[in-house]
């Protein structure tokens, strides 16, 4: 079989959990006998063509040049982009079988190609406008990304979401039948301790912190929806119980703001930026925080829980979307009300001051995505998907008629 693959986002352009599933995903499926062609627009470093293997490519596609732009209008002349080098793919490789979508900002291509083509369209949806925004959509751009997810749940023919919580989303947002949703929780890989030596370990952890001071960690996208405001209001109460270093590691459109707002409070001795940190060392901070913490108002799923787990390090985490479903409170982690200081204070001190209740949640959690939240399982559900989808074209009509086709001309 031979897929087509849109994503916005590709290694080494990845911002969220949509470029870490694509990423996960894609060598998953070639080891199953899918040929993939995935086209992602060359945002940052990478060459424009990479071959995987023989039968899976990346090509990467140059956007166009535009001297001022908001993003959706970047996002929809990029598009044109993607469609015309896809054209010129097909010209080159020959036909589809059928067309894998990731989010909105890939959408128009793939809804464009779906029916030139006749193929069926997928698509995983990763999170919506509408819950980015906690339900509003107050700007002239979010209500038209809105109607590019409405029109692309109405042309898929299956969705992908990531939690019960999503599909249960697309149904009261998008009216999309819960018969046309799989839900395929993302997985997470458990590597090998990252430190060679206790002193190797010793010496990353000075890094960030003194011998005798706790480190609270957060990884993810400097963004409203992850609630780090809350997190913020939430340090100077932790700091009069016990010497915590907070360290945020990721970026986002919200950096400035919350550097003021640190500023303002006086907690800049006590709370470190890393920027954009490699996987590398994102494993290392697991492995030497006491707690990782993800106060997010809106989470889909919540992949930087299931990392966090793999590394046994503690996890406080809202109780809110797709991390309600990856967390057992008081078994693999500690679930605290989203948007509330004291709720967040209360986890955070818990886990700090009661280290063996904190360790053994860990080993839980370590045990619970060893059994259920792998790569290897998400592949083998996404290819049931394919093969499902396949089948149901076949007996369409744009099927028979594409079948008839190549039987005439062969």
């Amino acid at each position: 079989m031979r897929v087509l693959m849109l994503s916005w986002e590709y290694p080494p352009h990845t911002v969220g959990g949509l470029g870490k599933h694509v990423a996960e995903l894609v060598p998953g499926l070639t080891r199953r006998g899918i040929a993939i062609s995935l086209i992602t627009p060359l945002l940052r470093s990478g060459a424009e063509r990479e071959m995987i293997n023989p039968s899976t490519h990346i090509f990467r596609v140059v956007p166009p040049m535009m001297d001022e732009y908001d993003f959706l209008t970047f996002a929809l002349e990029t598009n044109q982009t993607l469609e015309r080098a896809t054209q010129r793919l097909i010209d080159e490789f020959g036909h589809f079988d059928l067309i894998h979508n990731h989010d909105w900002l890939t959408a128009p291509t793939a809804i464009a190609l779906k029916h030139q083509l006749k193929i069926p369209l997928i698509t995983t949806i990763h999170a919506t406008e509408h819950g980015r925004n906690q339900g509003y959509l107050h700007s002239r751009q979010s209500r038209q990304i809105h109607e590019i997810e409405q029109s692309l749940m109405h042309e898929a023919w299956r969705v992908i979401v990531c939690s019960a919580f999503m599909k249960n989303q697309l149904a009261m947002h998008f009216y999309t039948p819960p018969d046309r949703v799989d839900v395929t929780p993302n997985g997470v890989h458990i590597q090998p301790g990252p430190f060679y030596s206790s002193e190797e370990r010793y010496a990353f952890r000075r890094r960030f912190a003194d011998p005798h001071d706790h480190i609270a960690l957060y990884v993810g996208r400097i963004v409203y929806e992850k609630g780090l405001h809350t997190l913020v209001d939430a340090w100077p109460q932790i700091l009069k119980h016990v010497r915590a270093r907070l360290v945020i590691a990721g970026a986002g459109a919200q950096l400035n703001e919350l550097k003021a707002h640190i500023k303002a409070l006086g907690l800049k001795e006590w709370i470190t930026f890393t920027g954009f940190i490699p996987d590398e060392d994102r494993d290392r901070l697991y492995r030497v925080a006491d707690v990782a913490v993800f106060p997010s108002l809106y989470e889909p799923f919540g992949i930087v829980a299931l990392e966090a787990f793999a590394a046994e390090c503690p996890v406080v985490a809202s109780n809110t979307g797709g991390l309600t479903e990856v967390i057992r409170p008081h078994e693999t982690g500690i679930a605290v009300e989203p948007g509330n200081v004291d709720s967040l204070v209360w986890g955070i001190l818990h886990t700090l001051q009661n280290p063996e209740w904190s360790r053994a949640r860990a080993t839980n959690a370590l045990h619970e995505v060893s059994a259920h939240y792998i790569w290897d399982r998400v592949a083998r559900e996404t290819l049931s998907v394919y093969n499902r989808v396949y089948q149901e074209w076949l007996a369409s009509g744009w099927g028979k008629e594409i079948v008839m086709r190549t039987e005439t001309h062969p």
